[in-house]
């Protein structure tokens, strides 16, 4: 079992790592985060289902630990995490259905229902 507790600690620790090093930088990250992730004709919720799934696509276990933590805060259930991480099993074939495990992880970690 993979630890995405751990990779959220890990990725949250390198963005202030990175504020520290380059403010600038880290601020515009974070802007350009909250400006993709607000609310609009896609939910909040809708749009962490969504870069869910590119994680998973994208093989990137820091992206699926956050948006997996992040799709839960915004009110995803476990299936609709699933349902997503299911999406980029279609799109990106075995490599991605082998991510999906971190999926699995993420949800019984964050103890989403």
């Amino acid at each position: 079992m993979a630890d995405m507790k751990q990779a959220l600690d890990d990725f949250t620790k390198t963005m202030k790592q990175i504020g520290e090093i380059d403010k600038d930088y880290s601020d515009a990250f974070r802007n350009f985060i909250q400006q993709a992730d607000k609310s609009g004709a896609l939910s909040t919720k809708v749009k962490e289902l969504i870069a869910l799934a590119l994680g998973v696509k994208a093989q990137c276990s820091y992206c699926i630990s956050v948006h997996t933590f992040n799709a839960i805060k915004a009110g995803a259930t476990r299936q609709e995490i699933m349902e997503a991480a299911f999406v980029a099993g279609f799109m990106g074939g075995g490599p991605s259905i082998a991510y999906i495990r971190l999926v699995i992880d993420a949800c019984d970690q964050f103890d989403v229902k």
